[in-house]
This record gives C-alpha cells, structure tokens and sequence, in this order.
C-alpha cells in the first residue's frame, strides 16, 4: 500500500481491531486534496472494521468500512478551505460537525443510493 506524502498507516487503523484496510486510490486523493489545501491533516477516523461500536449500531456497514472514507480534525478558516477543495474535487460524500468540541469533517468516495452529498452531524 501507498501511503502517499502525508500519511502513514498508523493513521487509518481501526481502533477497535487495528486493521488500516484503506482502498489505494482513496488515499491518492486524500494526498492530492492535503497538497491542495496546503495544510496538515489529524485523521480521527479512517478504516472501521464492521465490528467497530460505531458501525455495529447500524443498520447496514457505512463508508469507513469500505476503506473509502476519513474524518479529519479541522476547524474554523482551514475547515472553509478542506470544505471548498474537497468540493471542488467532487468527493461523492461530506460531512460537517463544525458545533462545539470534537469539530471534524468527513470525506468519503464511497456510492450508496439515497444518500446526500454534502450533510452536517
């Protein structure tokens, strides 16, 4: 697996079993939207194996298990920035949780039916 310039495995590892199953060419863009931006990302959630507490609530196995999708710590002027590159460079899902502690934002490659583009939590 390519990390790419930015990231490192570590990074991506579910933290429930410790697998970092990311796909490659999801990690190539996310290399691509850090250049772009032009600052670091804190990555709080990457890869979640099915059994992970968050995914296991839900009906059906969301983006993070397809290895396809990242939640990044940012907020405030570079929260605007992720947001409008990550647009720009039309990622199929986006997440905002910009209210109170824990402030991050999802991005996923990840195609479902009936889902939104853009969201807040």
């Amino acid at each position: 697996m390519n990390w790419g310039k930015y990231f490192t495995e570590a990074e991506f590892k579910c933290s429930h079993c410790g697998v970092a199953k990311m796909d490659e060419a999801f990690i190539a863009r996310l290399n691509e939207l850090r250049q772009e931006c032009g600052f670091p990302f804190r990555v709080t959630s990457g890869y979640r194996c099915p059994d992970h507490p968050v995914e296991a609530k839900k009906a059906t196995s969301g983006a993070h298990t397809t290895g396809k999708a990242v939640d990044i710590a940012v907020e405030g002027r570079q929260a605007h920035e992720l947001l409008r590159q990550a647009m720009d460079m039309n990622f199929k899902g986006i997440g905002v949780q910009q209210k109170g502690a824990g402030r991050f934002i999802h991005i996923d490659d990840w195609t479902a039916p009936n889902r939104p583009t853009v969201w807040s939590y």
